[in-house]
C-alpha cells in the first residue's frame, strides 16, 4: 500500500516504523527539520521536511496516488486541513488525529463529513476508553468499540443458573438494540440463530450501546441492579476527563483528584456524576484521608509516568482492587506488566499502543477493515457502495449469508445496532460477524 503519514512524533514515527517493516511504500511529511533528519537515516522510507497542510507538499509526497493518508501531529488545524486536501486530490482514505474537545463537538457539527475525513480519533479517548474497559466488565476476555465508539462488543460468561436459559433466542426478552454475535460451549463456536438456546458456562459476545449492554449482563447473570463500581482518577487532564466522561453511563461512584483548582471548577461544570476533589494524589496522606483504599479501582492519568505508577503503588498498599495506569512510554508499560502481580498494578495502558492497534485495521484491503479475529470468525467493517445489492434495501429484504450476523450499522454520525427494518443507503457502514466461508459473500453485498 502507498500510505503517507503527516507528522512524526511519537504515534507518527512508531506508525512509520511498523509499517516500512511490512513492505509498504511509506512517505513522512515532518515540519521540524531535525526530527525529518533523524528519521531519515533511520526509516527505510521517503522523508519530506516540510508543511503537511501545504498542496505543493502534499503533492511532492504523491497524496493523489496515496492509498491512506494520516495526519497525526499535534495540531488540529493542520491535521484537518491536511486530511482534506489530501482527500480532495484524490488519497483514498484519510485518517485524521483530533484533540478529545473537538471529537466533543461532534454533535454540533459533522468535521468528519465536512472535510471529507473517512475516520477521526484522538489518541486521548482511545486510551481512556483501554482504560475503561477493566471496570466495565473486569473479568471480561474482550471488550472492544466499534461504530465510532458508540457500539461496544464485550464477551461474558452465563452462570449456571442464569433464568434465560435453556429458552431459544426468539423468545428472550433482551435489551432493545442488542445481538448476540457468538456462542462459545465447551470449546465449540458458532454464530447463533433465532432458535439456538443458552446454556450456563456459554461465553457470549454481545453488541450494543453501554448502557444496555450492562442492563442485558445484569439480566444473565442475575445480578439484580449490579453493583457499584467504586473508582478513583488521578488527573483531571484530557485522559481523565475522558475516563470519567465514559464511565458516567455506567454504575459507578467516580472520583478525580486534580490538584489545579481551574482544572477543578471546568470538569465540575462539564461532568455530571462525579466528584472532583481539588487534592494532591501523590500525597499518601491525601489519599489515606479521601479513603482510597477502600476503592475497586485507582486509576493514574496524569502526564508523568512516575506519579502515576507511584500513586498506584501507594493506592495498592493502601488497600485498593484494582490499579491501572497511563503509560506515555510505551516501552515502560511492557516492563511494568512484567511485573505486574508484584507491584499490584492490573493494567499499563500505552496511548502509543492503544493508537497503533486502533490504526492498523486500516492497512488491510480498501473494500472493508478487518476490526476483531474472533472465535467464530471475523468483526470486519465495509462501506456500502452506490450500485450495490445491499444499498437502499431494508435488513429484512437482505439475503445474508448463512454463519453472518449484522452487529453495528453507521449512518452518518449515527450509529446502531440494526433492527429488521432498519434501511440500509449508499455511504453507511456496516460491521458484521462473519464465517470465513460468509465473508466472501457479505462483501458482495455491499460491493457494486
Amino acid at each position: 500500500m502507498k500510505i503517507i503519514i503527516v507528522g512524526a512524533g511519537e504515534i507518527g514515527r512508531h506508525m512509520a516504523l511498523s509499517l516500512s517493516n511490512d513492505s509498504h511504500s511509506i512517505c513522512v511529511i515532518e515540519a521540524d527539520e531535525q526530527i525529518a533528519t533523524e528519521l531519515d537515516r533511520r526509516l527505510d522510507a521517503r522523508v519530506l521536511n516540510g508543511d503537511g497542510s501545504s498542496v505543493n507538499t502534499l503533492l511532492d509526497a504523491g497524496a493523489p496516488e496515496c492509498d491512506l493518508f494520516f495526519a497525526l501531529t499535534s495540531d488540529n488545524n493542520i491535521n484537518l486541513v491536511s486530511s482534506s486536501i489530501a482527500k480532495s486530490l484524490g488519497a483514498g482514505q484519510s485518517i485524521c488525529r483530533a484533540h478529545p474537545g473537538l471529537q466533543r463537538e461532534d454533535f454540533l457539527f459533522d468535521f468528519r463529513s465536512h472535510f471529507q475525513i473517512d475516520y477521526l480519533f484522538s489518541s486521548e479517548r482511545l486510551a481512556s476508553v483501554e482504560l475503561a474497559k477493566f471496570v466495565r466488565n473486569p473479568d471480561a476476555p474482550l471488550v472492544e468499540e466499534i461504530a465510532r465508539g458508540y457500539i461496544e462488543l464485550q464477551q461474558i460468561e452465563i452462570p449456571e443458573d442464569c433464568k434465560m436459559a435453556g429458552k431459544p433466542l426468539s423468545e428472550l426478552a433482551f435489551p432493545p438494540r442488542v445481538r448476540i454475535g457468538a456462542i462459545i460451549r465447551d470449546g465449540e463456536s458458532w454464530i447463533p440463530s433465532a432458535t439456538d438456546e443458552l446454556k450456563g458456562g456459554d461465553r457470549i459476545t454481545l453488541f450494543g450501546e453501554p448502557s444496555r449492554l450492562h442492563e442485558m449482563a445484569v439480566q444473565l447473570t442475575n445480578d439484580g441492579k449490579g453493583q457499584e463500581a467504586n473508582v478513583v482518577i488521578f488527573g483531571g487532564g484530557e485522559y481523565g476527563f475522558s475516563l470519567a466522561q465514559n464511565l458516567e453511563s455506567w454504575n459507578c461512584r467516580i472520583r478525580i483528584f486534580e490538584s489545579d483548582a481551574e482544572r477543578c471548577a471546568e470538569l465540575t461544570d462539564s461532568l455530571t456524576k462525579a466528584t472532583v476533589l481539588n487534592a494532591d494524589a501523590t500525597s499518601l496522606s491525601e489519599l489515606k484521608e479521601e479513603r482510597v483504599g477502600d476503592a475497586d479501582f485507582f486509576i493514574a492519568t496524569s502526564t508523568v509516568d512516575e506519579d502515576n505508577v507511584m500513586t498506584c503503588l501507594q493506592a495498592h498498599s493502601l488497600g485498593t482492587k484494582h490499579c491501572l495506569t497511563l503509560i506515555h512510554r510505551a516501552d515502560y508499560a511492557d516492563a511494568l506488566m512484567d511485573f505486574s502481580d508484584d507491584i499490584g498494578i492490573r493494567a499499563a495502558v500505552s496511548p502509543r499502543d492503544a493508537t497503533r492497534r486502533d490504526l492498523m485495521r486500516f492497512i488491510t484491503s480498501d473494500r472493508w477493515h478487518l476490526l476483531q479475529k474472533l472465535d467464530v470468525g471475523e468483526l470486519i467493517e465495509a462501506s456500502v457502495d452506490v450500485g450495490s445489492p445491499a444499498a437502499g434495501a431494508h435488513v429484512k429484504e437482505i439475503e445474508w449469508p448463512p454463519d453472518c450476523i449484522l452487529v453495528a450499522l453507521l449512518h452518518g454520525i449515527r450509529a446502531m445496532v440494526p433492527s429488521a427494518d432498519d434501511k440500509i443507503v449508499a455511504g453507511d457502514h456496516l460491521y458484521a460477524v462473519v464465517s470465513p466461508k460468509a465473508k466472501k459473500s457479505f462483501l458482495k453485498l455491499v460491493s457494486a
